[in-house]
């Protein structure tokens, strides 16, 4: 098998990995909103560099089996509200009511949608429901509105929207310039709850034009490569499809997936039962749990508050990372959830950034080394980020610098905590697992305020996500409702299923006799889901008595997978500094630690804190009271002292 590349892209940076034959290359490079794929191939450009030592992108590119792609920008966009203005079409005001019963589905609906909302009158059919469609549709695109949601409830719902899409699409082809995209809810997803299919499309609708536009965008400079196989997207599913088979909604949170994947991986090598994990970016904190060597998931995804009619591996978001911006309101720091992002990015990187954020607190307080940050690659300019605290924090607080930086160190460390203990309490069993390029930069501050006793730091814990996304394979999962609960009707299901789950792996160069093969089927009782295993290509008796049978078959083509080094026979030393600075304590002291440099630390290596510990795109503080051991598999380990 031939290289395997990892791509995750953040709303700050964008990391780069290639596994060969177990050898593990990698890379950062600031992201570029304006032009996403621009950064992809500044990423590629640099990580090809790093493999052979010259520049060498079109070899790399001949030389890959499989690009896997990861993207947090739908979970950004959601989470900063940073999208296209909606247009939404129901039948029915109690429809409505039911999309805003909670405060987040209010705040969400409202931002998405606002008053750009059309009700029609119940139960039309025929002209009437066409004339009243066109005019919502006229009053919605006037409005503002560049995309439309139908979202129909009722028996006949996907009977009435398939309808009137065969109308309208003839009054409004989408070949016209201009012409507003027309999109129903049954079209995407067939679930009876019609809450969740309308937060389906609407959710769905929103991502969707910046995410397509990109990857076409990249897929088509990568064919112009000679790529051997399109570009795969790594889903929220743990999975990965071309781009034509992917889902705007399935990119959701499909970067901190990636770590989920990477956690759960060293989970099993370590025997740890239960894991939190929290992956700190430029601008979310994304926590998961790993537990029993299960990703939690929720059967109905839970998506910024509000329900989807798909699966998501529970992973919650929250509005903090190394470039929130802090400000002070009500004689308070108060931190995110808007971020500089890369463009400008934090006031340290001196590109244009006036607003104060941690990373430029941490430069301040001395953990950050402005010659060695993202590997010498990016000066920092410490006169702008204590401009930029100064104006932004001090002075409104009326604080020395040094108070104000404490204050951001405390505010901020308390928004993760708030992100951690979300997912429930910290038990002395747990371990947390922190990475990501912000992960470590406070880690045992955090790890104090949760109660936890024991963290681990992955050895690529700044690319993890990307690296994590090595744990995946290519899948896909096609769908068939059973019109009938018998075993003919099984077997002509699932040979029209095998049918097209040939075609699909053949399209992203698998054959399907080298694939996973594994039918289930799904069916409702009253109000509750069960599911089972189709073994013997029966249908269960418990499905036979009940309803909406639905027929699923899971197709998976396994992929190389990076290495996972033994940890037993690791000989304990100390660990030998490489120097030391000075840093900003929690008593408000500036005194000198010492500083270990992790690439010439070997497996048993241990250090007692206050220290800091750092490599080319990582730093880290562990606190007093904190010891830390290199494991085997070169991670780091962190201990809080009986």
């Amino acid at each position: 098998m031939g290289k395997l590349v990892n791509i995750d892209n953040g709303g700050t940076l964008t990391d780069v990995v290639v596994i060969d034959a177990g050898a593990v290359s990698y890379t950062k490079t600031l992201t570029t909103p304006h032009d996403l794929s621009k950064c992809l191939f500044d990423g590629l450009d640099q990580v090809a560099h790093a493999v052979y030592g010259r520049a060498a992108l079109g070899r790399l590119l001949r030389e890959v089996d499989y690009i896997r792609y990861s993207t947090t920008q739908g979970t950004n966009a959601l989470v900063e509200r940073k999208g296209p203005r909606l247009g939404l079409v129901v039948d029915a005001a109690d429809a409505l009511a039911a999309l805003a019963v909670t405060a987040a589905a209010r705040d969400l609906i409202e931002t998405l949608v606002g008053d750009r909302i059309s009700v029609l009158a119940a139960g039309l059919e025929g002209a009437e429901l066409e004339t009243a469609a066109l005019q919502a549709v006229n009053v919605l695109s006037s409005a503002g509105a560049n995309r439309v949601v139908f979202s129909f409830s009722g028996a006949r719902a996907a009977a009435r929207e398939q309808w009137l899409e065969r109308v309208l699409l003839r009054r409004f082809p989408a070949q016209l310039l201009g012409a507003v995209p027309l999109l129903f809810g049954t079209a995407l997803v067939r679930d009876r709850d019609h809450a969740r299919r309308t937060w389906t499309a609407l959710g769905n609708a929103f991502l969707h034009p910046a995410m397509e536009r990109f990857l076409y965008s990249s897929e088509h400079r990568l064919k112009e490569h000679k790529t051997r196989n399109p570009l795969l997207i790594f889903r929220n599913d743990g999975g990965a499809a071309r781009v034509a088979k992917t889902m705007a909604l399935k990119t959701y949170s499909s970067g901190p997936r990636g770590g989920m994947e990477g956690v759960r991986a060293l989970a099993a090598h370590y025997g740890f039962d239960r894991v939190l994990s929290f992956d700190v970016g430029g601008t979310t904190t994304d926590v998961g749990v790993i537990e029993h060597d299960t990703v939690r998931a929720q059967r109905y995804g839970d998506v910024e508050g509000v329900t989807i009619a798909f699966p998501l591996c529970d992973i919650r978001s929250h509005g903090v990372g190394g470039s929130s911006i802090l400000r002070v309101r009500d004689g308070r720091v108060h931190v995110g959830p808007d971020s500089v992002g890369a463009a400008p990015g934090p006031a340290c990187f001196g590109l244009g950034g006036t607003e104060a954020t941690m990373t430029d607190g941490f430069l301040l307080m001395g953990v950050l080394d402005p010659a060695t940050f993202f590997g010498g690659k990016l000066a920092l300019d410490a006169r702008r980020a204590r401009d930029a605290v100064q104006r932004n924090v001090a002075e409104p607080l009326g604080v020395p610098l040094d108070v104000a930086l404490l204050a951001m160190e405390q505010a901020w460390v308390a928004e993760v905590r708030k992100a951690i203990t979300a997912h429930g309490v910290v038990d002395a069993d747990a371990v947390l697992t922190a990475f990501g390029g912000a992960g470590a930069l406070a880690v045992t501050a955090i790890a104090d305020t949760v109660g936890a006793r024991r963290v681990l730091v992955p050895a690529l814990a700044e690319v993890f996500s990307a690296v994590g996304i090595g744990f995946s394979d290519l899948s896909h999962e096609y769908e068939a409702r059973l019109d009938e609960p018998t075993d003919t009707a099984l077997a002509a299901a699932l040979d029209t299923l095998g049918s097209r789950a040939r075609r699909g792996m053949y399209a992203e160069g698998a054959a399907i006799e080298d694939c996973e093969v594994q039918a289930a089927v799904r069916w409702r009782r009253g109000e509750e889901e069960a599911s089972a295993v189709i073994a013997d290509g029966k249908l269960p008796a418990a499905a036979r008595a009940g309803d909406d049978l639905v027929l699923t078959l899971a197709v998976t083509r396994a992929l190389a997978r990076p290495p996972l080094q033994a940890l037993a026979g690791v000989e304990e030393r100390p660990a030998v500094p490489a120097g030391s600075r000075e840093t900003l304590d929690a008593d408000g002291q500036r005194t000198a630690v010492p500083v270990y440099r992790l690439e010439d630390l070997r497996p048993g290596a241990t250090a007692a804190g206050p220290a800091i510990f750092e490599k080319a795109f990582l730093t880290g503080r562990i606190g007093a009271g904190w010891t830390m051991q290199v494991t085997g598999n070169g991670d780091l380990l962190l201990r809080r002292d009986p």
